[in-house]
């Protein structure tokens, strides 16, 4: 595959759909629904014209534009894995300062 090839497959591949999702109508609301794109490409090759490349793309869902009588408002995704990964550092964190306080009391 040549460069410009993977760079037109890139190009393709990172349109307003990725960012922006078809809207939805539902009780007088529409919602359109908007996510975080992040993307890589690279590729190389030789003077015999051996080579390679490709692209990566990491899409997460950022949250949702909702317009309801001429009004858009925005409401964030939760990304609960995120949620628990904060939950469990802050555990960690407070379980070494208990330990330290409690040796530090033991003395």
């Amino acid at each position: 595959m040549k460069v410009d090839e993977m760079l037109k497959g890139t190009y393709d591949a990172l349109t307003v759909k990725r960012v922006y999702g078809d809207a939805i109508e539902r009780d007088g609301a529409t919602f359109v629904p908007v996510a975080n794109v992040r993307g890589g490409a690279g590729g190389g090759g030789d003077e015999a014209g051996n080579g390679g490349g490709g692209f990566g793309l990491m899409v997460d869902p950022a949250g949702m534009f909702v317009v309801r009588d001429g009004d858009a408002t925005w409401k964030p995704a939760i990304d609960l894995n995120r949620v628990i990964l904060g939950g469990q550092i802050v555990a960690v964190v407070a379980l070494l300062v208990l330990r330290s306080i409690l040796k530090s009391r033991a003395r």
